[in-house]
């Protein structure tokens, strides 16, 4: 057993974040100006998106993306149960209906099948979350979404460098939401980016971003500049920090490498629990290359006598961090609130939940840690099998 605890995730941060972030300070300009501009420009290169905006969340992105669109109050928006508070709340934040469904079994993504039994007449959007970093089925979502006139807006949180058909995760729908969350593929601390195709979206978010001013409003304060500004709508404070962008741009650089360790890790679990029989592994379809930003283990609870929350106790006694993902939003008391008066039912969502649990995986995890993980499962299955 390992003498110290293995954490659920450490983020991959090196010397040049450090000096990064050190030469943004030296430069005193910390807040939104040239290294969010560059962080943006580099970003949206990567994934092949026209424009890309730097915010401080994911959640941010998902907000102002509905904003883009005019989301009002009664309007529905169809999101997965499976999923984090964020993807939801945002809805709420308008007043307008949640329209929850439930997941493939497989994947843990929604369906189009899925999306198409929940329309109504009052849908504006779907917002689809590719779970876990492997991409959803978006030829077949966009199809509904184009024929229903629905708007697409993309939670990809988990899937920064996912791929679908060789697509890079970041062009497909009208928008694409971005995390880069301690936990996350590449992380800057907090902070989140969109990125559209559209010029007229781009510049909403933009100005919205930063309380309903005036485009490029951080520039008054450079040589440029202007103290001239103008609020054009009732905004939001969104933005990211210079000190932020810093470490984004060297992740961002480094995202290859880190992308291809987590595969490597996770080519090592699926090779090792394969003959596991106590345990269902992930789901890859052949269309799509994974982040890995999560490896997530299913147990057949069938096959153990034991509970999933009593396998995730005897992990962290033998100093393994693990995690689920996620309490399906139905669970909670504010969405049984909101549901309170519709009868809908989320068999696969209740099944996986009951089930998953998430395996460490991150870069500067090394072989013996992996070997630790490995072993763990193992004889946790083992011992504990029918």
């Amino acid at each position: 057993m390992r003498e110290s605890f293995l954490p659920f995730h450490v983020p991959d941060i090196g010397e040049t974040e450090v000096e990064s972030v050190a030469n943004t300070l030296r430069s005193r300009w910390l807040t939104t100006g040239p290294m969010v501009e560059r962080f943006e420009r580099e970003f949206a290169r990567f994934v092949g998106a026209k424009y890309a905006v730097a915010l401080n969340s994911a959640t941010a992105a998902l907000h102002l993306s509905l904003d883009a669109i005019g989301l009002r109050k009664d309007d529905e928006v169809v999101v997965p149960t499976m999923t984090f508070a964020a993807t939801a709340e945002v809805v709420c934040y308008f007043q307008a209906r949640l329209r929850l469904i439930d997941c493939d079994r497989c994947t843990a993504n929604i369906t189009a099948e899925s999306l198409e039994r929940a329309l109504t007449t009052k849908t504006r959007a779907v917002i689809p979350v590719h779970f876990a970093g492997h991409p959803c089925d978006m030829s077949s979502i966009l199809q509904v979404a184009r024929q229903h006139g629905l708007a697409v807006i993309e939670d990809a949180a988990h899937a920064l460098p996912a791929r679908y058909n060789g697509t890079t995760v970041g062009v497909m729908g009208d928008f694409t939401c971005f995390s880069f969350y301690a936990t996350k593929t590449i992380t800057t601390g907090e902070g989140g980016m969109v990125t559209t195709k559209s010029k007229e979206y781009e510049e909403r978010i933009r100005s919205m971003s930063l309380h309903g001013i005036s485009r490029d409003a951080w520039k008054r304060y450079a040589g440029e500049g202007s103290w001239y500004y103008e609020i054009v709508a009732p905004g939001y404070k969104y933005n990211m920090t210079d000190v932020a962008a810093a470490i984004g741009v060297v992740q961002l650089s480094r995202i290859d490498e880190m992308w291809k360790r987590r595969c490597q890790i996770a080519r090592r679990y699926t090779e090792a629990f394969s003959a596991v029989e106590e345990l269902d592994l992930p789901s890859v379809s052949r269309e799509v290359e994974h982040a890995w930003h999560l490896y997530i283990i299913r147990l057949r609870l069938e096959a153990l006598r034991i509970s999933r929350e009593e396998f995730i106790g005897e992990l962290k006694a033998r100093n393994i961090g693990a995690s689920v993902h996620f309490i399906p939003l139905h669970f909670h008391p504010y969405y049984r609130q909101v549901l309170a008066n519709e009868r809908r039912l989320f068999p696969n969502a209740d099944w996986i939940y009951e089930r998953c649990i998430s395996l460490p995986i991150y870069p500067g995890m090394i072989e013996s840690d992996v070997d630790d993980v490995i072993q763990a499962v193992t004889d946790i299955a083992k011992c504990r099998r029918r």
